[in-house]
């Protein structure tokens, strides 16, 4: 049940990420809105999808606010866990959400300051968007190590026995590798051109 929950949610996160990625391009560059720094100026963008509709700009920046308010209402939460079961791990705190706060203080402290600091952010004179973008590059960039970890650890037989990887799992997980690494050295060759 845990691998068909997991392929379904990839699929869907696969799906919705291409669909972004299309509609950014078909709507933003095709009509060579490239520098956005404000969720309205990103609403006020969609405006040529539905310019056919009565009230194109209003229908635009309601369903973009719809869909910022859904993805922190999804991403708040797993972000601020996230950063509580990391550092829990690292420290050796007691975690977990079934457990009460003072039975894992420390985990409940650090979900609760990820949370002030992502409010914080939000009201301070940070560019979300430039946040955003850095924050994908940073996570370009430390993802190539992180899955070598990660492919040594799921090949190592004295730590998982017989459940390390197979052929497929490995000749996929090393070409992610190699493509992010590739990515990577594109983007500090090409900065700034």
């Amino acid at each position: 049940m845990m691998r068909i929950d997991t392929a379904v949610g990839m699929a869907f996160s696969q799906i919705i990420m291409w669909a972004i990625i299309t509609t950014a391009a078909g709507s933003l560059h095709a009509h060579n809105i490239i520098d956005i720094q404000t969720a309205d100026q990103a609403a006020k963008a969609l405006e040529p999808l539905v310019k056919s509709f009565p009230h194109a700009g209003q229908i635009a920046k309601t369903i973009f606010s719809l869909g910022i308010i859904g993805t922190g209402l999804l991403a708040i939460p797993v972000m601020a866990g996230s950063s509580g079961y990391a550092l829990s791990d690292i420290f050796g705190w007691k975690q977990g959400l079934n457990k009460k706060f003072k039975q894992a203080k420390a985990f409940y402290l650090v979900m609760a300051a990820s949370t002030i600091i992502g409010l914080w952010i939000n009201f301070s004179n940070i560019d979300p968007v430039k946040a955003l973008v850095y924050t994908a590059v940073v996570n370009g960039v430390v993802v190539v190590p992180v899955l070598i970890a990660v492919m040594k650890v799921a090949n190592d037989k004295n730590i998982l026995k017989e459940k390390t990887n197979g052929l497929l799992s490995n000749v996929i997980g090393w070409i992610a590798v190699v493509t992010l690494g590739f990515s990577g050295a594109i983007m500090f060759a090409t900065w700034g051109h």
